[in-house]
Formats: structure tokens, C-alpha cells, sequence
């Protein structure tokens, strides 16, 4: 534990937490990065749609975001799990991690994404981030013009095939059973070329992590190349539920100007705002928020110098329920 507070403590290291780090190093910020080494794309070869890097392996991603951060001394890695959070009196928090080490930090980001739920699919694990994707705008150009599987039931199943529609004309909605759809949901499907199968899987068929068939009960054998699914993501909120930030109705945590939630001090960047997921998408929210927590500390500290008083300044959240801090100039730090 050191001994001052850090300015800020990152609890995850994906493309929001680590592109966070990166502008509060630069605004001179001791930033504590907390990262279980569980990313949401593990399974997933390649990164698509980030601009300079596009193609690029996360891994790979990964790696080279920490070696720029190296430069930075006052930016610092702790590879392991946050396991509990607690307010302190003055506004500040105190972060445990799984090694029972306390630390302090005047801010926190939260930037812990959402985890997938896989369809309960036979064999799916071997096609999973290979030729099984949930994001088509990661993966659908590799596959466009190519046969599809869409997985999904009910209104998430139509939505996944309606997207699908942009990259390739080839589209199965495969429902595992009733898809508990509207006669106007089918009747689209249909004039949308868009076969509906309602037939049981039984399994997924394919060879080194590329599938080539859905088979079903009864023994149908649907030739494909791919499989999107759209089912519910996981959000790790356990610590922002802790802490008292309200979610929103999607299960993501509520957040307004500069990714602020509506507990001072706190801030959210990436997936867990269940919005726009895309890595660059995250990496620009975590920018957002480096802003936000730069320009309230540096507001603190000023007022403090020229006062005496230790203020917690904090951006507003756009729900008049919410208690929140005075608005501050459109603009300035």
C-alpha cells in the first residue's frame, strides 16, 4: 500500500481502462490499473474495426498498450482481482485486492465489461471466437456474401437476423425449438429471404474451430459457415452496486457527462455501459472519462489551495432524481 492516496484506481485493463490510463498518466495522475486478466474477447483471434489496428490480435493489442504505458512511472499495473470497495469519510474510496492489500484512491473508474453467455449448444466452446461470433460488426466482413446461422429466440433472434442483412443475403434464424414469434415478425423474415428453423439442435458440426453445419433433431444438416448468436450479456457490476450507482434498464450503470455515474467519484468507461460495444467504441469512453476524473481533480485540488476547503467535484448526471455536484464551464478542466 503506498502511502498517499492514488488519484485514481482502473478496475480493468481492456480498451477503457488501459486508454484511460493513458491520458491521466499524461495529465501527471498516479493511476493503479487493477486487471484480473480476464478479457471479454479472449476466445477471439483477431480485433476488428479499431482504426490503425484493425486485424490486430487482442493479445497482441494488449501487449503494446502496456509497453506504452511503461512510460509512464506514474502509471502502475496490479495483475489481480478487486474483490471489495468501501467509501471513505473525506470522498475517497478504499480498494481491497485479492491479496487483502488495502488501497485508497481519490477516484475510481470502473471499466470491468460484460462477460457472453454462450447458447447451450453442443460442442459450441470448439467454434467460439473462431466461426461462432456475437458481434457482426467485429466479424461479419470475413463472412460477408457467406451462408449464416443466426441464433436467437424470440425478438433478439429477429434483431441479430435483421443486422446480419448488411453483410451477406444467406441468412438461417435457427430458434432451438418455438420461436414464439409474430405473424408480421415472420412474414419480414420471409420477404427477407431469411429461412426460420425451429427444429431442435442437436449439435454443431465442424473441424478445427470452423463450423460447417447445424444439424438438427430429426436430421437435417444445415450447411454453414458461421454462427451469430444474440443472447443476454453478463455486466460485472458487483462493484458499482456496492458502491450505490444506479443501472440502468439494459443492466448497465447509469453514467452522464464524461462517463460520471451517479456516485461522486465514481465514473464507468466500455462494455458495462451497455451501449455502442466496440473496442474502439470503449477506448473512447475511456478516454471520456480519464478527461472527466482529470478535470475534477484538478477543480478539487484548486479550490482547496486557494480556500482551504476539500470539495468533491463531480459531473452531472442527466436524471433530476439524482443528487449531484454544481455543473462546471462546458469545456475547461
Amino acid at each position: 500500500m503506498q502511502t498517499k492516496p492514488w488519484d485514481t484506481i482502473i478496475v480493468g485493463g481492456g480498451p477503457a481502462g488501459l486508454s484511460a490510463a493513458l491520458v491521466l498518466g499524461r495529465c501527471c495522475r498516479n493511476v493503479l490499473i487493477c486487471d484480473a486478466g480476464r478479457p471479454r474477447n479472449w476466445a477471439a483471434e483477431r480485433m476488428h474495426g479499431f482504426l490503425t489496428r484493425d486485424d490486430i490480435a487482442p493479445s497482441e493489442f494488449r501487449a503494446s498498450a502496456l509497453k506504452e504505458l511503461e512510460r509512464y512511472d506514474n502509471v502502475k499495473l496490479w495483475s489481480g482481482e478487486v474483490t471489495d470497495v468501501a467509501h471513505e469519510p473525506n470522498g475517497a474510496f478504499r480498494v481491497l485486492l485479492d491479496d487483502d492489500r488495502w488501497d485508497v484512491t481519490r477516484k475510481l473508474l470502473i471499466a470491468t465489461g460484460v462477460r457472453d453467455q454462450l447458447p447451450d449448444l453442443p460442442r459450441i466452446e470448439e467454434f467460439w471466437g473462431k466461426s461462432v461470433h456475437q458481434c457482426p460488426y467485429c466479424d461479419g466482413w470475413e463472412l460477408r456474401g457467406a451462408p449464416i446461422a443466426v441464433y436467437g429466440k424470440r425478438s433478439r433472434g429477429v434483431e441479430m437476423a435483421r443486422a446480419m442483412t448488411a453483410w451477406t443475403s444467406d441468412i438461417a434464424l435457427c430458434t432451438d425449438g418455438p420461436a414464439g414469434l409474430k405473424a408480421t415478425d415472420q412474414e419480414h423474415l420471409a420477404r427477407n429471404g431469411i429461412a426460420l428453423i425451429e427444429d431442435r439442435i442437436v449439435e454443431l458440426s465442424g473441424q478445427n474451430g470452423q463450423l460447417d453445419a447445424v444439424l438438427f433433431k430429426g436430421g437435417r444438416r444445415l450447411p454453414r459457415r458461421a454462427l451469430f448468436f444474440d443472447t443476454p450479456c453478463i455486466s460485472h457490476t458487483g462493484i458499482a452496486r456496492k458502491l450505490g450507482c444506479q443501472l440502468t434498464k439494459k443492466g448497465g450503470i447509469r453514467c452522464g457527462r464524461y462517463e460520471a455515474t451517479t456516485v461522486p467519484g465514481v465514473f464507468v468507461a466500455g462494455n458495462i455501459i451497455k451501449d455502442v460495444q466496440l473496442a474502439i467504441v470503449a477506448a473512447a469512453e475511456g478516454t471520456r472519462a480519464a478527461f472527466g476524473i482529470n478535470r475534477s481533480l484538478t477543480r478539487e485540488d484548486y479550490e482547496r489551495r486557494a480556500t482551504g476547503v476539500r470539495p468533491v467535484e463531480h459531473p452531472p448526471v442527466a436524471d433530476p432524481d439524482v443528487a449531484r455536484r454544481r455543473p462546471a464551464a462546458q469545456g475547461s478542466a
